[in-house]
Formats: C-alpha cells, sequence, structure tokens
C-alpha cells in the first residue's frame, strides 16, 4: 500500500511600497494574518496527511551493531496499520517470520511473514508489513532463531 500527500503553497507577492510608515505598518499587519492562516492550514494538512497515509513506521534493526544476533528492539508497541520496517543491520543473512502459534486469532502467519528461504544479505535490505489485526504476535529469523533471534510486537 503506498499513499502520498502533496502540499501546495500559495504564493504572496508584496510590491515595495513607497506609502506612508502607517500605510506601511497596516500591511505588514495584513501580511503577518496571512502567513498565520497559511501555517495554521499547513499544520492541519500535514496532521491529516499522517493519520490518512499511515506515514508513521518503526525501524527495527535485523541484528545490533555489535554484531549480536538480536532484533533491536527486541519488544515494542505498534498501532495497528503502522508500518514495520525490518532493516538488514550488519549483513548476515536474516529474514522475519512470524509464528504460526504466537499470532492473534485469525491471522494466519504466513501471510505477513517472509518466506523462510527468502533472506535479506546485505546491509540495508528491508522488509516491510504493517499488522491490522489487534493482540501480541512473536517474530523470529529463521537462520538465527536457536540463537536466541526472536522479538514480540503488540499493536494496539
Amino acid at each position: 500500500m503506498s499513499s502520498s500527500a502533496t502540499i501546495t503553497l500559495p504564493s504572496i507577492s508584496i510590491p515595495k511600497p513607497s506609502i506612508l510608515p502607517k500605510a506601511r505598518m497596516a500591511l505588514s499587519m495584513s501580511a503577518r494574518k496571512a502567513f498565520k492562516q497559511v501555517g495554521i492550514g499547513l499544520a492541519s494538512t500535514a496532521a491529516t496527511a499522517l493519520l490518512t497515509t499511515n506515514a508513521l513506521a518503526i525501524d527495527v534493526l535485523l541484528g545490533a551493531s555489535d554484531g549480536s544476533l538480536v532484533f533491536v528492539p527486541n519488544e515494542f508497541s505498534v498501532n495497528a496499520g503502522e508500518q514495520i520496517v525490518f532493516r538488514n543491520n550488519a549483513g548476515f543473512p536474516h529474514n522475519v517470520v512470524f509464528d504460526e502459534e504466537e499470532v492473534p486469532p485469525g491471522v494466519v502467519a504466513s501471510t505477513i511473514s517472509m518466506n523462510e528461504e527468502d533472506l535479506l544479505n546485505a546491509p540495508g535490505e528491508t522488509y516491510s508489513v504493517a499488522l491490522t489485526a489487534k493482540g501480541t504476535y512473536t517474530f523470529y529469523c529463521s537462520p538465527h532463531q536457536g540463537a536466541g533471534m526472536v522479538g514480540k510486537v503488540t499493536v494496539n
């Protein structure tokens, strides 16, 4: 799912007046009012764009910077529909598999998991998922599950 938002700002052209100071002050107040209204409109538009496009995301590193075989963070919470980006940190082959026995009822783990044979091999490669069912999900890296590379996400 990909969304984008565009914000267009109105331009205000104020000619350089050769008028009296009182009139110049009135013009300045008018310009300030216009800029304030534009600012309020921008803030409102940005907030709406964030809410409607699920722009919020959390980055989860696959492997710590010291080479440890862990998810960083290994436990976290997100709101339903927020994007989770799993990012290969160190270059070891990793993947993200949700445990079919530790997902909320009705969730099919294979539809939100990477295929166990698919691997993120290079630093910076990513796998993204947005979980919509509320509850707790356990996930692991299949090549390193035995070494304890397991994580948990709670969807609110």
